[in-house]
Order: structure tokens, then sequence, then C-alpha cells
């Protein structure tokens, strides 16, 4: 990774870590009640921008047939959607789960068979499908665990690689859901998981307080006015006498 940074050009990183750090400002995208409790605050020039949603590409409906079942949301990502065995595992199960389903089926879709209680497609536009969601079933992945957060929604979260284990950890350690692990996991815990998270109104509740906190207080917002006092800061600053 180190070599694909010094090919674009910027300097090499430094040992054991993975991004360089600015020493102006640094703004990272993680919901207060899923972040780690520091015992000393971080720099001020590292900020937290709670939840940065986008806004949806296109509306998504589900069908009328649906009535007033749960939904339940699926998406691995457009890297573990390519595992197909894991995917198709997933989706017949959900298919004996009693719930309706929505699946982002991911660049492997034509290999994968939907059952009757689910609509999906290549690409879903995530934010426009997660308000119809009553569960999430993610790998991890930083947007979607922010985007869930933000609209109200429990996870199970199934993790592959990078930040998403540690994601799944908080989601899990938190109580916003549960993880499990993606390829040893027994039907009985996956079917299990769903029962709980969809029952848990005290869960249910406390996640809908989050989701009115940070929607009132969007990430984006918050961003770009720590942007421009940055950038006002530095364009205000004396200049040395000759």
């Amino acid at each position: 990774f180190n070599a694909f940074v010094q090919g674009q050009g910027a300097p090499p990183l430094p040992d054991g870590e993975f991004i360089h750090e600015s020493p102006y400002l640094n703004l990272y995208n993680y919901p207060a009640e899923l972040d780690y409790p520091r015992s000393r605050p971080l720099p001020e020039r590292w900020q937290r921008l709670e939840s940065c949603v986008r806004t949806p590409e296109s509306a998504f409906a589900v069908p009328d047939s649906w009535g007033e079942g749960k939904v339940i949301y699926l998406s691995l990502g457009s890297l573990g959607s390519a595992d197909t065995l894991l995917m198709q595992r997933l989706i017949d199960l959900l298919a004996s789960s009693g719930h309706h389903v929505i699946v982002s089926l991911g660049p492997q879709h034509e290999h994968l068979k939907l059952a009757e209680n689910m609509v999906g497609a290549e690409v879903v536009p995530q934010t426009a499908v997660l308000p119809l969601a009553d569960l999430v079933i993610t790998h991890g992945g930083n947007n979607t665990v922010t985007e869930s957060m933000h609209f109200g929604k429990p996870m199970i979260v199934l993790p592959l690689f990078w930040d998403q284990h540690d994601n799944a950890q908080r989601v899990d350690e938190t109580g916003f859901g549960v993880q499990l692990r993606p390829y040893s996991f027994t039907d009985q815990e996956f079917y299990a998981a769903i029962d709980r998270l969809l029952g848990d109104e005290r869960l249910h509740s406390r996640l809908r307080g989050i989701s009115l906190r940070l929607q009132q207080h969007p990430g984006t917002t918050r961003a770009a006015a720590l942007i421009q006092q940055l950038a006002r800061s530095r364009t205000q600053r004396p200049t040395a006498r000759r």
C-alpha cells in the first residue's frame, strides 16, 4: 500500500500508519454512540462528523403486495457480494425467514437467484432503501454502518476485511446489532439474531432517538463549517514583519 501511495505522488507513509495526518484538519465519519470512549480527547485537528449521508440518486419502492410485514435489507458491498457462495447462502436462509427482503446483488448478480419474498438489483439506492428497512444485514463497511445508524436500523454484521472487523465489534459491543462470522455461523445463530433484533422494542426506541439526533446535526454541514473556519484562519494570519 505504501508503494501505491508513493506511486500516486505522495510521500511515504509513517511506519504502521495507513494515512497521512494533516497538521491542520482531519475529519472522520463515525457516530458518537459507536465511537470508542477516550481517556484523553483527540487533538483539535481531529474532528468527528457523526454521519454524512449521501442524497439518493433515485427513489425506491417496495411491491404493494408486501403489505405490513418486516423488511430486511441485505448488502455485502461491491467486494463482499462478489462471493456468490456466501451471498446465495444468505439469500436461501432469508427465503425461509418469513420476512420481505431487499437485496443489493452486486457484480455477480447474474449468478444469484432470489426467492419470491425478495426484490433486488445489481445496485440499489442504499440511502433510499434504508428508511424502508427494519433490519440491515451488512459486511460492516463504514458507509453502511454509519448510514444504518443515521436511519436508526439494527444490524447483523458479517465482517470480511479491513475496518469491517472493527465496525462489527463496535456494533456488537454497543448493542446496536449482532456480529456473526461470515463463514462459520450456523442457521440457528442467523435466525436467532434476526428474531432478537426485530423484536427488541427497547433497542428500536434507542435507535430512533439516535437517528433523530444525527439527522438534526448532519455531518456534511459540520464539515463545511470546519473547512471554512480553517480557510479563514489560514488567510487571516498576520504577515511577518520584514
